[in-house]
């Protein structure tokens, strides 16, 4: 089975679409490989390959407004696969659509996320509008 890795031209196309104002934060889960898959086969472990992206595409990132919001540690799935485990787990914000975007066609950002690729065995990239944090939870406001 392959894991998710990349976005879809279609999905990222409507992710573009719905370029409502304000921010954007960006749920990700990530497991990587033990060994990095490079295409050129140079050895390193996914948490290596994975680092060095970030490294690379830190700067990118934090030039266009992004920035960290929530990371935790996976400890256990209480509700969901039980084999299912994550390496990373955070919440990146990016003050809007058009800044996620242009961190994408960055051309430093094209060549950091070839350490992504190698490292990343499965991923989720959840979409979300930041909302305001109360008390409880059950009810959405509009």
């Amino acid at each position: 089975m392959t894991g998710h890795v990349d976005p879809t031209k279609e999905v990222f196309a409507a992710f573009r679409t719905n370029d409502r104002p304000g921010p954007i934060h960006m749920l990700n889960l990530v497991r990587l490989h033990a060994q990095a898959k490079y295409p050129d086969g140079r050895a390193a472990t996914g948490a290596e390959a994975y680092a060095s992206y970030g490294r690379e595409s830190g700067p990118v990132f934090t030039r266009l407004g992004g920035r960290i919001v929530w990371q935790g540690r996976f400890e256990l799935m209480l509700i969901g696969p039980s084999t299912e485990r994550w390496d990373h787990c955070f919440i990146a914000e990016y003050p809007s659509v058009a800044a996620f975007v242009e961190m994408i066609r960055d051309p430093v950002y094209r060549e950091a996320v070839k350490h992504r690729q190698a490292a990343v065995e499965d991923s989720r990239l959840i979409r979300t509008a930041p909302m305001q944090v109360g008390a409880t939870f059950g009810e959405i406001p509009d």
